[in-house]
């Protein structure tokens, strides 16, 4: 018999797997943050390319989502996070644990790139803002919709119905990280990503409309999400659907139909805790 949410999380306490996961989130976040704050640095005589930009965060989450998928699942964003939770994939728990590891990572890495940089060659650490002439409501738009063809580009790429999927599923999400920035650089700085901003916000002290980079994100994210599992997905049941809105696959420690690839990356190791706690 599958455990409860509340036996699932008490498994998850004590494992050593588990918190192995949250390292991973933690490292994995720092390095993306260290090196996407690093390529926005203006030095003498560079200027700042706005492919730079966006290749460098692209190719940062390609890589070190391949480097940890097998331990965590590679989120590194909280917007993530909380689209895998609301649809039962992960835990409350993890879902806290791993948030609380991408801010921290985050901030971690755009400490280190502050160290590392002239005051002047990156003042606000990449810091998100505004665009000239953007209002909040256009700004909250941006990020809503980039947020949520980052999630919509996850849920779909790792659907293990698939069969056509046969390229590298982390390049795939690491080029929706590509387009986002290119499309909204310039009217938000495209973070997608709550754990970008505060590790910018809290090292620079640049908090202007910082609300923008938490409640866009964190709408876009499950919104991308509903619309592939609800309306998209061609395997999609409404028995799925009834669980998925009424969280019963979360609180009623039932098996789902399918899982995803990065629920089972993310999960695999259930087993394995299991094992580790019963030989504690």
């Amino acid at each position: 018999m599958e455990p409860t949410l509340f036996g699932k999380m008490k498994q998850e306490l004590v494992s050593p797997l588990f918190w192995r996961a949250g390292a991973a989130e933690f490292v994995g976040t720092c390095l993306f943050i260290f090196i996407h704050h690093g390529a926005t640095s203006i030095f003498p005589d560079r200027d700042l390319s706005e492919l730079r930009n966006a290749f460098a965060a692209g190719f940062a989450i390609a890589t070190f989502v391949l480097c940890t998928s097998h331990i965590s699942g590679g989120h590194f964003n909280p917007a993530v996070s909380l689209s895998f939770l609301g649809f039962g994939f992960i835990t409350p728990l993890r879902a806290v644990v791993y948030m609380i590891a991408q801010l921290g990572g985050a901030t971690l890495g755009a400490f280190l790139i502050w160290v590392a940089t002239p005051y002047e060659y990156n003042p606000t650490v990449a810091a998100t803002v505004l665009g000239p002439g953007i209002t909040q409501g256009q700004g909250l738009l941006i990020e809503i919709v980039l947020t949520f063809q980052l999630v919509f580009m996850i849920f779909a790429v790792i659907d293990e119905n698939r069969t056509d999927v046969v390229g590298s599923k982390p390049l795939a999400i690491g080029l929706s990280v590509i387009i986002g920035i290119l499309c909204g650089i310039n009217y938000t700085g495209a973070s997608m990503n709550p754990a970008r901003s505060f590790s910018s916000a809290l090292v620079s002290g640049t908090w202007r409309d910082h609300w923008i980079y938490w409640v866009g994100p964190f709408i876009g994210g499950p919104l991308g999400a509903m619309t592939y599992r609800w309306i998209l997905d061609p395997s999609g049941t409404m028995e799925r659907f009834r669980n998925d809105a009424t969280c019963s696959c979360a609180f009623a420690g039932r098996s789902k139909n399918r899982k995803s690839g990065r629920e089972q990356n993310a999960n695999q190791t259930e087993e394995k805790e299991k094992d580790a706690v019963d030989n504690l």
